[in-house]
């Protein structure tokens, strides 16, 4: 073997794992896994792409940094200009009994909220060619992402089991099949493209994101068709007697619901830039990530919301609703369309697989993180893990598309609002200028001569000795989580706080997280810097 072969096998253990031959430490019983490589599927798993890697890949083809906006852009789109975004605004009238104007106000506010929050996240990527939370390590630690890393399976999985039981129902719609027959060819499909990997999957994205942004406005046209009935439903919910305060705890409640649908995405935003090359200005990428999550999101949440609006008093409508769900209650829309309007069902279905994938394919990178171990297993190999959990869990919760939205989104929330307030806050007050990298000198010990312009020291990734223990983290973490638990209005749990808005409670968790955390943060990192110096 060649002295340059060497130098590369040796630069690989320590910062870019290369798949192209089998790591030395792979067990024997799990090489044959590493053959799948050859047929195009992604092997890279949690190593970070290097500057050089990057400049590689985007110089490989003509155009290439365009292409690269151009096709993340057409993921985005793809990804919540569908049903997945748009299923949970079917819910402030229904749900909520919130007439038209409080649920537009609460739901476009609180859902562009949450775009600022993942767009945020995802600056991340570009900077440090890591995978959201491998980058996370340098805020939480070697140990505290562990937990940060169950909680982003869980998210996915989470967003996963949605997908399937809306998708099951638009397949049972459209079909007369079981929702089970659609769950399965939801998972399914979900799992390939995610096993490819992120080229296979903008591309994917970028050709799905037109015939869904038609359907979007399509299903616009059958909705405005029944627009008188929306003076009728607001009458209705008037009549209801709500008291203010009832109405402002309902608004509340489904604002951190809105909130959670797009900021949900900062857990794995900057999975989608880690090619991007390091010199990419942070605000296109933010102003990139911030329209590809708003314009579609805003656009199915205006549609979604009349239509629910609507179907509060529109018998046809909500009976649909009743014994179909979300997909009964959009197939009886399309139903004078006939033909043609099964087949635009169809494409509200493929939109639902197009979020899917995104979901399958982070996932996958958490389960790496868990243990050093689990590095050698590939990242397509956990897709299907994710996948099987996610098929179970549908299966289980077909029935309860409602209960699942309500309890489970608002959980999203909170955590990604403690996440974004430490990101923030290290960025902003430890990390503004290359003056303040005296205070992480055990980051930058080993590599006097990285530039002056990084203000992390991305090269220690998988470096524990020389990032932080992630005291003041997750000790601001765990205080958070106190002020979700005052804070939450949730089925099984209504926070002190929450009970006294209104005869339901009204959740503010997420807001409480976002304050408990912004206190204790800044005196715990200071006081973690001065005794480690990481």
């Amino acid at each position: 073997m060649s002295d340059s072969t060497e130098l590369k096998k040796a630069e690989s253990i320590e910062s870019v794992r290369t798949y192209e031959v089998i790591p030395p430490k792979v067990p024997k019983y799990l090489r044959w896994i590493y053959l799948l490589d050859s047929f195009g599927v992604e092997g890279h798993g949690i190593d970070r792409y290097t500057p050089e890697e990057r400049l590689e890949y985007v110089n490989s083809s003509k155009h290439g940094r365009t292409w690269q906006f151009v096709h993340t852009f057409g993921l985005w789109v793809a990804a919540c200009g569908g049903l997945t975004s748009m299923s949970s605004f079917f819910l402030p009238t229904l749900a909520f009994g919130l007439s038209l104007r409080d649920s537009m106000v609460s739901g476009i506010i609180s859902m562009n909220l949450g775009c600022a929050v993942a767009a945020y996240f995802s600056t991340m990527g570009s900077k440090s060619g890591c995978r959201q939370i491998v980058g996370a390590r340098l805020l939480f630690g070697t140990w505290g992402v562990k937990v940060v890393s169950v909680i982003c399976i869980v998210g996915g999985v989470g967003w996963s089991v949605v997908n399937c039981v809306v998708g099951g129902q638009v397949f049972a719609a459209v079909s007369g099949a079981s929702l089970d027959v659609g769950i399965v060819i939801m998972s399914v499909l979900s799992v390939i493209i995610a096993v490819f990997g992120i080229k296979v999957l903008v591309r994917f994205q970028t050709i799905l994101s037109l015939p869904i942004i038609v359907a979007v406005i399509l299903f616009y046209v059958v909705v405005c068709d029944k627009a008188g009935h929306i003076s009728e439903s607001n009458k209705l919910i008037k009549e209801s007697g709500y008291s203010s305060e009832t109405t402002r705890g309902n608004w509340l409640s489904f604002f951190t619901i809105g909130y959670s649908v797009t900021a949900s995405w900062g857990s794995g935003a900057s999975d989608y830039y880690a090619m991007f090359p390091e010199d990419t200005s942070s605000l296109s990428v933010y102003i990139l990530t911030f329209l590809g999550l708003s314009v579609p999101s805003t656009l199915v949440a205006v549609v979604g919301t009349l239509c629910g609006t609507i179907a509060f008093s529109y018998e046809p409508w909500l009976a649909a609703y009743n014994s179909g769900g979300v997909g009964g209650l959009m197939n009886k829309s399309f139903d004078k369309w006939g033909r043609f309007g099964q087949f635009v069902m169809i494409v509200w279905y493929f939109s639902l697989i197009c979020n899917n994938i995104m979901n399958t394919y982070s996932a996958a990178f958490e389960f790496q993180l868990l243990d050093e171990r689990l590095i050698y297993v590939p990242r397509w190999c956990w897709a299907f893990v994710i996948a099987v959990i996610y098929f179970a869990l549908s299966i289980a919760g077909k029935e309860h598309f409602s209960t699942i939205i309500g309890n489970f989104l608002p959980m999203l929330a909170y955590w990604i609002s403690m996440y974004i307030t430490i990101l923030v806050l290290e960025n902003v007050l430890f990390r503004r200028t290359p003056k303040l990298r005296k205070m992480h000198w055990r980051e930058f010990e080993e590599d006097e001569t990285v530039a002056d312009k990084y203000l992390f020291n991305w090269n220690c990734w998988n470096r524990p000795a020389n990032t932080t223990h992630g005291f003041a983290a997750m000790s601001s973490f765990v205080v958070g989580a106190v002020g979700a638990v005052v804070g939450m209005n949730q089925t099984y749990w209504h926070g002190p706080i929450a009970r006294k808005i209104g005869a339901y409670g009204g959740d503010i968790g997420f807001w409480l997280c976002m304050a408990f955390t912004a206190v204790v943060y800044p005196p715990l990192r200071y006081l973690e810097l001065k005794k480690f110096g990481k």
